[in-house]
């Protein structure tokens, strides 16, 4: 066994887990008005009901507020060990490896290799650095979806009730519920990837005590 995430990393990714999940449900229910409501109007009366309506809006802000906060002291104290190694990874890109092995990799799991080879197509991966290719095209849509939740976020807060502000929070609501909208779509994508997807349970094991096997590496990330 290698270890493959750190401490605070691991911490990290279920805080974060708990925060978006929290934080989609909560924001949806805030969504009064049908025609923008995705799950239906009786999810908003589920959580309303509980909380009032008042009271879900304060719930969604203090996750927030404490998703902001926490974040923040970890980007200050983990920015050379941790975020800086993780940004230059998730966003070193090589866009025909990349794309060759998303393709490849969603056929495998549609059809498997069986069939692909039958077919005539070839079903081997490109060589994986310390993340794939889907790992990769995640994180960076959770990486800016976080930077336009939080900036729009922090104006319809403090920007709300002042005078001549109803456009800039028109266009801040909308880009909010566009960035929402985009997790709420990868985030069930990577939670079924990272937990039930053939050959995936080492990873998933790796994200509660921090280690891989050896021989889970060398097959996914040589």
């Amino acid at each position: 066994m290698i270890r493959r995430h750190s401490l605070s990393a691991v911490c990290m990714h279920w805080f974060n887990a708990f925060c978006w999940i929290a934080l989609l449900f909560t924001g949806f229910a805030l969504l009064s008005n049908p025609a923008m409501q995705p799950v239906g109007m009786w999810w908003a009366d589920l959580w309303t009901g509980v909380f009032g309506a008042y009271g879900l809006l304060v719930f969604h802000l203090l996750i927030g507020s404490a998703w902001l906060a926490v974040y923040f002291l970890y980007i200050i104290f983990g920015l050379r060990h941790d975020v800086i190694p993780f940004l230059k990874e998730v966003f070193s890109l090589s866009p025909a490896s990349d794309m060759i092995w998303c393709v490849r990799k969603g056929m495998r799991l549609v059809l498997g290799e069986k069939a692909m080879r039958s077919m005539g197509l070839d079903p081997a991966l490109p060589p994986q650095g310390f993340y794939n290719a889907g790992q990769k095209l995640v994180a960076i849509i959770a990486v800016l979806c976080s930077l336009g939740l939080a900036l729009t976020g922090l104006i319809l807060v403090f920007a709300s009730g002042r005078p001549g502000t109803e456009g800039l929070l028109q266009i801040c609501l909308l880009a909010h519920f566009c960035c929402a909208g985009l997790m709420a779509v990868f985030l069930p994508v990577h939670i079924y990837m990272a937990a039930f997807a053939p050959g995936e349970a080492p990873a998933l094991r790796s994200m509660f005590t921090g280690y891989v096997p050896l021989e889970h590496i060398r097959h996914h990330n040589p």
